[in-house]
């Protein structure tokens, strides 16, 4: 991608100053953009937090920890984590006693197609206990348990998240098709639709270019402080997104978890971004609202293009977060509602669990008595508004992943830093 050389506003290093003084103007993305509405002027602003949360299943770990004494086996083959099947390696660790392994986010465990990677990073960020079975290069089998923090190593590695170009997915077909894309299956004619992406607070969509983020630029990862790696599996000039690395042991529950669709587990993860204003041109792209961002409409069969919506047709400038009236609530004693959610958030008769919630409002869909609410919106499309059934996106919790990288700045506690090389796409 060809990097136009813009005039300069001020470099990081004066930001960075402004944050040991105090002095520095930080604003989220959504502020921003509420201001942007009102008719406001923006121009005293030095730093733009940005924030994404959704499905990225290009995402796993490397755990590194000890089964064993040493010499009591000498290499393992086979190795299951709370029955999650986890790849070994990359190093044998010959008769050492310890693992290394890698969990892919969209793992899928051996005796509940319900449970998969993205439940399990969760479970070791909330500290609770997991069982690790193995099976030696000599047939024999070991049990043991674990902890996060007993681990030498943990690290959350993405290969591929944080998409600018995010899509809304539709059945122009009769019939119902199962896909990652659905929680049950996308029922057609055009008669619902599921979308991802955070819209304006979307950090590549407030720099496109990528004039201020690179190769060691220092975000937030699922809460914890960690770093860009470099460009994305599958990322383009016209679509990019990032790779990136962070240690798991801060990171929060709040933002990483499994979320079962039709076609199986996947994960969620969240970003959080710092834009510093160095130049006009950043400043005028993290105006853009969501009535200025295309919403891509496709074909979810062949991923073919059927044409556009916009942003603002699904958001509406705010996030909506799913709430539960439980004065409505029929407790069915077939309650799909429980069934279907796909991060395991709602229990019948008791309500949402808020840490495990996506917002997604798949609920919201299939409880016939509207016990639970949320506005989901709709997709304009030849001449039709297809009702949105999913969003695989949630803007709240990103939202809320900016505002603490907008306190830590204004804290003293994150400073900006300069990229140690650019991203280039191939």
């Amino acid at each position: 991608m060809a990097r136009q050389k813009h005039k300069p506003l001020q470099t990081i290093k004066q930001i960075n100053d402004k944050i040991a003084s105090g002095e520095v103007i930080v604003l989220t993305a959504s502020e921003l953009c509420d201001m942007v509405r009102d008719g406001e002027e923006v121009r005293d602003v030095d730093v733009v937090t940005c924030g994404t949360k959704g499905i990225m299943s290009g995402t796993f770990a490397t755990l590194s920890f000890r089964v064993a004494e040493p010499n009591v086996f000498e290499r393992a083959d086979t190795v299951w984590i709370n029955d999650v099947p986890v790849f070994v390696g990359p190093c044998p660790n010959e008769r050492l006693g310890i693992l290394d392994v890698i969990v892919s986010g969209t793992a899928v465990s051996r005796s509940n197609n319900k449970y998969g990677g993205g439940h399990l990073l969760r479970d070791l960020l909330r500290r609770e206990e997991v069982s690790v079975e193995l099976v030696t290069d000599e047939g024999r089998r070991l049990q043991t348990e674990t902890y996060l923090d007993d681990m030498h190593y943990a690290a959350l590695l993405a290969t591929r998240n944080a998409f600018r170009n995010y899509n809304a997915f539709v059945n122009p077909r009769e019939g119902c098709v199962r896909s990652i894309f659905s929680v049950r299956c996308l029922h057609g004619p055009y008669k619902e639709a599921s979308f991802c992406g955070c819209g304006e607070i979307n950090p590549l969509e407030k720099d496109p270019q990528l004039e201020t983020i690179g190769i060691g630029t220092k975000v937030l990862l699922n809460g914890a402080v960690g770093f860009v790696t470099g460009r994305g599996t599958r990322s383009s000039p016209e679509k990019p997104n990032l790779s990136a690395y962070g240690e798991m042991w801060d990171m929060d529950p709040l933002y990483i978890g499994g979320y079962n669709t039709s076609a199986g587990p996947d994960i969620f993860s969240s970003w959080a971004i710092p834009i510093p204003i160095t130049s006009t041109a950043v400043l005028e792209n993290v105006k853009k609202t969501d009535d200025e961002i295309p919403l891509p409409i496709v074909d979810v069969n062949g991923r073919e293009l059927l044409g556009y919506a916009k942003y603002s047709d699904v958001w509406k400038g705010k996030c909506t977060s799913v709430t539960y009236r439980k004065k409505i609530c029929q407790k069915c004693e077939q309650c799909l509602a429980t069934e279907l959610c796909p991060a395991g958030a709602f229990t019948r008769g008791k309500g949402i669990d808020k840490e495990k919630c996506t917002n997604c409002g798949a609920c919201v869909t299939t409880c016939v008595y509207g016990a639970l609410k949320a506005n989901l919106g709709h997709i304009p499309f030849n001449g039709i508004d297809i009702p949105v059934t999913l969003r695989q996106s949630d803007k709240c919790k990103a939202v809320h992943l900016m505002d603490k990288l907008k306190h830590m700045i204004e804290r003293g506690e994150f400073l900006l830093n300069e990229p140690v090389g650019t991203i280039v796409f191939r």
